[in-house]
């Protein structure tokens, strides 16, 4: 898989960062987010080869529209 950086609203060159994909998906960069961050319970489906990243609202203006 090949990442194209897309955005980020970081000052300092560090996370988090928006990337496409050549395989038509969108790679976000942010904070892992760890047991004590989250109800987990409140969490559905969650494959053992996934985990959840946290990113701000703002970031969200760097995904294309369709």
């Amino acid at each position: 898989m090949r990442l194209r950086f897309v955005g980020s609203d970081s000052k300092d060159g560090n996370c988090p960062s928006v990337y496409e994909t050549d395989r038509d998906t969108v790679v976000v960069q942010g904070w892992k987010v760890a047991d004590g961050d989250a109800a987990w319970g409140d969490v559905r489906f969650l494959d053992p080869n996934e985990t959840l990243v946290e990113i701000p609202r703002a970031l969200l203006k760097h995904f294309p529209k369709e």
